[in-house]
């Protein structure tokens, strides 16, 4: 028979596992059985804890939303990645996702976010004034852009030269100018690209595919004037025209057009 023995000290003052149990194998075997059965049901509690504390910089670089924009482009990004690109941090124990969604929430939708008061922000825990003043200035923004005037089109090799024109007409020396648009033909940036000397200017092929590329375009048109007064296009300009059409055919983008201009007229050069 076994028999337990407790310590000298008070039980009402120590700890139960302060005593020492001395007890059948049985005993033993049905301690060591519950504790380990403590042991297992604290194990998914801990691992909803560290899920929930985990921090952007703590996924894999695939999942986290600036790498994933930058990769990707912003339209692969939910409203609370791209909100939580802005905010840039969250705050102790809370990610920068879990914010933005606490955010989002907050305000009652991505709409009312886009009109809300930079000091409702500051209600929340986590949002201090660097980061309710960044993300009410993104919005703004928006709605500047899209109070803007509508850009210019280009449909047509008309448009082309006329959006050319002002920066070649009555000029000592030849200039070309890129004009890059969506695909909708909206002018999204129009440039002088080199000067050169009365009769001649360079076709960087590189530089204007790349220009086009960064510049977020899919079309893009190209003038250059004849201070001469010609409207005729030189062997140059002929063999220039059809390697940069080339060019734009391998990377997905399309020339509408390949203008000369004069102070009285333009010609189209065939591609």
């Amino acid at each position: 028979m076994y028999r337990v023995f407790a310590e000298a000290r008070s039980s009402a003052t120590s700890p139960p596992w302060s005593r020492t149990v001395i007890g059948s194998p049985r005993d033993h075997c049905g301690a060591f059985a519950a504790n380990a059965q403590v042991k297992d049901c604290r194990w998914p509690l801990i691992e909803q804890v560290r899920r929930l504390s985990m921090r952007v910089k703590d996924l894999s670089k695939s999942d986290r939303p600036r790498e994933r924009l930058m990769s990707s482009g912003a339209a692969a990004l939910a409203d609370r990645e791209l909100l939580a690109v802005l905010l840039g941090s969250g705050f102790r124990g809370v990610s920068a996702l879990d914010l933005a969604s606490q955010v989002i929430e907050h305000c009652g939708d991505l709409d009312a976010l886009s009109r809300s008061d930079p000091h409702r922000l500051l209600a929340l825990p986590g949002i201090g004034p660097a980061k309710a003043a960044r993300v009410t200035a993104a919005f703004h923004l928006v709605r500047r852009a899209q109070e803007s005037p509508e850009r210019e089109r280009i449909t047509s090799t008309s448009d082309l030269a006329h959006v050319c024109a002002p920066l070649l007409r009555h000029r000592a020396h030849e200039r070309l100018v890129l004009v890059v648009c969506d695909t909708g033909g909206r002018v999204l940036k129009r440039t002088v690209l080199t000067e050169g000397s009365s009769d001649h200017t360079a076709m960087p092929i590189r530089q204007v595919i790349t220009e086009v590329l960064t510049s977020g375009g899919a079309v893009f048109g190209l003038a250059h004037n004849h201070p001469g007064g010609s409207l005729e296009p030189s062997l140059e300009d002929l063999e220039a025209t059809i390697r940069i059409a080339e060019a734009a055919d391998t990377v997905g983008l399309r020339l509408v057009d390949h203008v000369i201009i004069t102070d009285g007229a333009w010609r189209r050069i065939p591609a």
